[in-house]
């Protein structure tokens, strides 16, 4: 099926949309719940106020992205690195950090 200029609500249920290739489309908005989004590839794309939750987002790839205010809270976060530093040790610095200075 191809949509051109179209301006249109779906309600898509237990659907297989494998393969499919969204161009210069408005999704803000959308709802996506209990959906296989694994091997998913975004460009050039506005993710702000973007909220993940309850989410395997393990193995994935971040690069020339704006993070300004983004939070990361309740997460497991084992191989996480920042600019190829673990992060676990960049907490374990600002902990120790924080307890020398009598802060936590």
């Amino acid at each position: 099926m191809k949509l051109d200029k179209v301006k249109d609500r779906l309600d898509v249920t237990v659907s297989d949309l494998s393969g499919s290739l969204f161009d210069d489309v408005n999704l803000s908005g959308t709802h996506v719940h209990n959906a296989n989004l694994s091997g998913w590839s975004l460009n050039d794309v506005n993710l702000s106020g973007l909220r993940v939750n309850n989410a395997n987002v393990s193995g994935a790839r971040i690069s020339n992205a704006n993070l300004a205010g983004a939070a990361i809270s309740d997460c497991r976060l084992d191989g996480f690195t920042i600019n190829g530093i673990a992060v676990s040790e960049l907490l374990a610095a600002h902990a120790a950090a924080s307890s020398a200075k009598g802060t936590t």
